[in-house]
């Protein structure tokens, strides 16, 4: 399937219970996690009201950016019902990072209304009646009609990606139509060569400026064997071009890419792509 890409990702919600402790706080281990940002102390935590049985408090002020929709939000979590009992949590999880893009509804409804009231370095407790959570059903562990409470605090904050600026850089043409500019060099580290998987961080773009997608935004490089017809063979070619760890815009004709019919409604017919790339691996 020539695809580089899975557009309109479906994308379950995320909030999926996986340990369930009856009333007892995960075990007070270090969570191993770097922070960066700082963060103090609220002395008399004010509660927020954002609507009927949407509110939130901060116990902890960051010092980080505020979030905004469409940022990809790293968190750490625990999810209790009202009687304290604890359905989720990424202390059950290794202490691993959550992380989803705001406001594309890649969670319940409450997460992308509170969250979107944060900085970096937040700590809060959200409290989220039934219909900002998951309703009249059941999910797993949690009744119908449950009223959730999560402490959260805000890890990270990275802005969605934005096309790179090429101005005043070099293009290279090959033969093919493809163009490439070249944004970082590695000249000593290796090229792929055909059947290599190789991991790729992108972001797409049409020629308006307009993004279609983007592993970026994901947090997950795309990976493929190269030269195996799995991609468009602007990134087949594009991408064997390439050293381990350079960055570069792949400019990419119709030809090269989904051809006369394109892929609507995303990708129009004849349509030039325009990708900035990564390549992260070479296996």
């Amino acid at each position: 399937m020539k695809r580089i890409i899975l557009l309109l990702v479906a994308l379950a919600l995320v909030i999926v219970p996986a340990c369930f402790l009856k009333k007892d706080k995960p075990t007070a281990a270090a969570d191993g996690y770097t922070r960066k940002y700082n963060t103090k102390v609220v002395k008399k935590p004010v509660t927020v009201t954002l609507a009927k049985g949407l509110e939130y408090t901060i116990i902890s002020k960051g010092d980080g950016p505020a979030v905004q929709k469409g940022d990809r939000v790293s968190m750490f979590y625990t999810g209790k019902l009202s009687n304290d009992t604890i359905f989720d949590a990424t202390s059950c999880r290794n202490n691993t990072p959550f992380a989803f893009k705001v406001g594309s509804r890649q969670v319940i409804a409450g997460w992308d209304s509170v969250v979107s009231k944060l900085h970096g370095g937040d700590k809060a407790i959200m409290r989220l009646s039934p219909e900002y959570g998951y309703g009249a059903r059941a999910n797993g562990k949690i009744p119908a009609n449950s009223t959730l409470v999560f402490e959260v605090e805000v890890l990270d904050i990275t802005p969605p990606p934005t096309p790179w600026d090429a101005k005043g850089k070099d293009t290279i043409t090959t033969p093919s139509g493809l163009k490439i500019v070249m944004f970082t060099s590695y000249p000593d580290k290796p090229k792929p060569s055909t059947g290599k998987t190789v991991a790729v961080h992108y972001s797409g773009y049409n020629t308006d400026g307009s993004m279609f997608d983007s592993s970026v935004e994901r947090g997950q490089p795309y990976s493929f064997p190269l030269g195996r017809g799995q991609v468009i063979k602007g990134w087949d070619e594009g991408i064997a071009m390439l050293h381990e760890g350079e960055k570069a815009k792949l400019i990419i004709p119709y030809q090269l890419a989904y051809g006369e019919s394109g892929r609507p409604p995303q990708i129009p017919a004849k349509a030039t792509l325009i990708f900035d790339v990564e390549l992260v691996s070479i296996k």
